[in-house]
Parts: C-alpha cells; sequence; structure tokens
C-alpha cells in the first residue's frame, strides 16, 4: 500500500513539474512572439509615415514645415496616432473581456497611478524619441534602442539595490559592444549628421524605456496585465495627442500648426490604414509581454522582447525596402551580427544561458519518468 501510495505521489509531483514547465515555455513563447510583433509595428507604423499627406510633408512638398517640424513635429504626431489607435484597440478588447469597469476603477489606484507614470516616460519620451530615430537614421536604430533591458538593470541597481552580478555585467558588457558595433555601420563612409542625431535619440529612447519598465514592474504585479496595459495604452495615446505634440507645435511656430498637422493626419485615408494596424500590433505586442513576464518572469520575457533587435531591421527590410521599393533599409552585415550579439547580451543580463539547457535536461527526466 505505501509503495503505491509513493508511486503515486511520485507521478503526481512530476505532473506538477511538468504542468510548471509547459507554464514557463509559454510565457516564452508569448514573449518571443511580442519582439516578432514589435518589429513588424516598427515598420507599419514606419509605412504609414510615407503615406498620404505624410508623403507630401516628408517629400518635396514639405507644405511650408520648418526642418523643427520635420524632424520633431511629425515624428511626435506619427507616434501620437499609433498610440491613440492603440489605446482604441486596448478599449475595445476591455469592453469584449467584460473589464471596462476594472479598467475604470484600477486608474485611481496606487498599482494605475504608477502605470501612469511609467506610460508618460515609455510613452511620449521613449516612443516619439524612437519615432524620431527611424526617421532620421533608418532601421539601424532599433537594436540600439534594444539597450533597454541593460539600462533596466543597472537602474534596478541604483533604484531599487537591485542584484547586479558578475553575469549581469558581462551581458550589459556586451550589449555596449554590439551597439557600438552596430552604430559604427552607421559612419561608413562618412557620418551625415541625421545619422548621428538619431542615434544619439535612439539612445534617449533606450534609457526611457530602461526606466519605465524598473517603474512599470512594480506597479504591473499588483494588477491584471489586460487592464495594465489598458491603462498605459490611453494614457500614452491621451498624453502625446495632447500635450506633446501640441508642446512641439508651439516651438515650431504656433499650436495652430500641431492643430491643423493632426486634423490633415487624421483624414488622410491611406495612411490611417497602416496607423490603424500598427496600433493593434501595438497593442498585441504590449499585451504578449506583459502576459509572458507574468509566465517566465520579467528579466527572461524582457530578453525575449528584445529580439526586436533582429525583427525590427528585417520587416522594415522586408515591407519597406522590397514592398515598397524604398531605398535604405538594407543593413550591412556587421549590423545584422550585432543584433544577434545584442541579443545574447540581453539573455545573459535575463538568466544564466546554461539554465536553458538545465531545463531542457529536466524536461529529459520527467518525460521519462511519466
Amino acid at each position: 500500500m505505501k509503495e503505491v501510495s509513493k508511486a503515486v505521489s511520485l507521478e503526481a509531483v512530476a505532473s506538477k513539474k511538468k504542468l510548471t514547465s509547459n507554464f514557463f515555455k509559454k510565457g516564452i513563447s508569448l514573449a518571443l512572439f511580442s519582439g516578432l510583433i514589435y518589429g513588424l509595428w516598427t515598420a507599419c507604423l514606419t509605412m504609414g509615415m510615407t503615406k498620404g499627406v505624410w508623403g507630401d510633408w516628408y517629400g518635396a512638398n514639405t507644405a511650408g514645415l520648418s526642418a523643427f517640424a520635420i524632424a520633431y513635429l511629425l515624428a511626435a504626431l506619427g507616434n501620437a496616432i499609433n498610440d491613440t489607435c492603440s489605446a482604441g484597440w486596448s478599449l475595445l478588447y476591455a469592453l469584449k473581456k467584460g473589464k471596462f469597469k476594472d479598467f475604470l476603477r484600477c486608474v485611481n489606484t496606487a498599482p494605475g497611478r504608477i502605470i501612469i507614470v511609467a506610460a508618460l516616460i515609455g510613452g511620449p519620451i521613449a516612443g516619439t524619441a524612437y519615432v524620431i530615430a527611424i526617421q532620421m537614421a533608418g532601421s539601424i536604430v532599433v537594436p540600439i534602442s534594444a539597450l533597454c533591458p541593460a539600462i533596466a538593470a543597472i537602474l534596478g541597481k541604483i533604484l531599487y539595490k537591485q542584484e547586479l552580478n558578475k553575469r549581469m555585467a558581462f551581458g550589459i558588457a556586451v550589449c555596449v559592444f554590439a551597439s557600438f558595433l552596430i552604430g559604427s555601420t552607421g559612419f561608413t563612409g562618412g557620418a551625415s549628421t541625421s545619422t548621428f542625431i538619431g542615434i544619439a535619440i535612439a539612445i534617449i529612447a533606450a534609457l526611457a524605456w530602461g526606466f519605465e519598465g524598473c517603474v512599470a514592474g512594480y506597479g504591473s504585479a499588483m494588477i491584471d496585465p489586460e487592464i495594465g496595459i489598458c491603462i498605459r495604452q490611453v494614457t500614452s495615446g491621451i498624453a502625446n495627442l495632447f500635450i506633446l505634440v501640441p508642446i512641439f507645435g508651439i516651438m515650431a511656430g504656433g499650436v495652430n500648426i500641431s492643430v491643423d498637422l493632426a486634423v490633415q493626419a487624421f483624414t488622410s485615408g491611406p495612411a490611417m490604414i497602416w496607423f490603424a494596424l500598427s496600433g493593434l500590433l501595438s497593442f498585441i505586442t504590449f499585451m504578449t509581454w506583459y502576459a509572458g513576464n507574468s509566465m517566465c518572469g520579467a528579466g527572461l520575457g524582457t530578453a525575449c522582447n528584445g529580439t526586436y533587435s533582429f525583427f525590427g531591421p528585417l520587416f522594415c527590410l522586408l515591407l519597406l525596402g522590397v514592398y515598397g521599393g524604398m531605398d535604405g533599409w538594407a543593413l550591412p552585415s556587421v549590423a545584422w551580427i550585432g543584433a544577434v550579439v545584442m541579443m545574447f547580451g540581453i539573455l545573459t543580463i535575463s538568466m544564466n544561458p546554461l539554465d536553458l539547457l538545465r531545463r531542457k535536461n529536466e524536461e529529459v527526466q520527467l518525460d521519462e519518468a511519466a
């Protein structure tokens, strides 16, 4: 009787471990998927900013816009429209899931306010900087912006006294090396001022996203990820459209400029099709990233999401270069190598890569025991 009970107990333990392992692997799959979708989002948003009235603004017919408006105001407007569309998708999702009332109730809670702060950092600041960098330097800035996990690890040590061991320090060094490797390709044959500024602004995006990760980590741990995403996207959309864009408009000559451009952009059908798609992809990538983090851990989830350092340039090349027939979206082989090295560095920061092999061996043993 004892032998039967022991056998049943061992089988229950093995089943529980296998269930935990499957949950962990699903989290990794979601986080990897979020990285892929983030890369596709980058390409779709950039494509939207070449269609309709945007083609005139960035083309020969600049509608009398100043250099400042073209470089900064339009980028802020593009990011604002994307985040507004993303907020719309997130609200529709909350309504469909019956969580809209929960969304309203959670906004004014401590975790909700923390996510709002994170959204203000990651949306208007990081998101707009990312779009500006892409417009100035092309897809070369995508892997550089992926330095955010390394920055988050450093800020976590400074702000929250979190662990920063030798393995994580090595991973940060690898990421920094990869960023220099990628950045160096932008200066071959003579560096343009636009490229240099774009790379610098991409670093600002990485800093802001790294800080957002530190701030949001605490808030998202105490709230339903689906509600947290809704709070983030709505906050980002409102802040971008009604705060940041008017500020840039004033700097460009008057708030009326930003209003006129926003009306033209929202009524440009060919562009809005792509913005609606990019907004949906933005919502999906953050949703799957948050869900993946909750299942496999924020560190590994962020590392898997960091694969957009490769998928971003890839989809830009396929959608803008191959499908759109636009020049300037191909990257040299050194940049692709740097993107892969960046992914390895991000993985090393989040965990010991050898742990994946150990986990695989444990799964084999569980299968044999079953």
